[in-house]
């Protein structure tokens, strides 16, 4: 499938991402990271060389995104940290909008996993920062 197929699933399925690896394409649609953390820990293969088509990535999705060794990454909205972070390695990105950084849903604020990677220096690092707070949020909605 073409870049620009995925990117109108992606604008027109009302999913969150969309992760494609040559003939499968798979749908996530959950806000946040908690999708491409699950697929990181459980289906690593689903993001090792694929192009991921996101609504909106901040520094926390684009560390699991490193991670997961994706090959290639467009978003509608990205920050200047998930840009930079995916830059320095070597991934390719294209976006709609580039903002300072991504704001909570309430838009009272920035968006919880942003705050907590800020400091981070590495994808590597930020990696039990999103895992304690994903595994926070799950717990307690059980």
């Amino acid at each position: 499938m073409e870049h620009n197929e995925i990117i109108d699933i992606l604008q027109h399925t009302g999913c969150s991402c969309v992760i494609a690896l040559g003939d499968s394409i798979r749908l996530c649609h959950r806000r946040g990271v908690v999708d491409l953390l699950e697929i990181l820990r459980h289906e690593p293969d689903v993001l090792n060389e694929a192009f991921i088509a996101d609504k909106v990535v901040g520094k926390g999705a684009a560390a699991l995104m490193v991670l997961g060794q994706v090959r290639e990454v467009y978003a509608e909205v990205i920050s200047e940290p998930a840009l930079n972070m995916l830059r320095e390695a070597g991934i390719p990105v294209g976006y709609a909008q580039l903002v300072p950084s991504i704001i909570n849903k309430s838009g009272s604020g920035p968006c919880p996993v942003e705050a907590l990677c800020a400091s981070c220096a590495t994808a590597v690092q930020c990696l039990p920062l999103i895992e304690n707070f994903v595994d926070r949020i799950i717990s307690n909605n059980n």
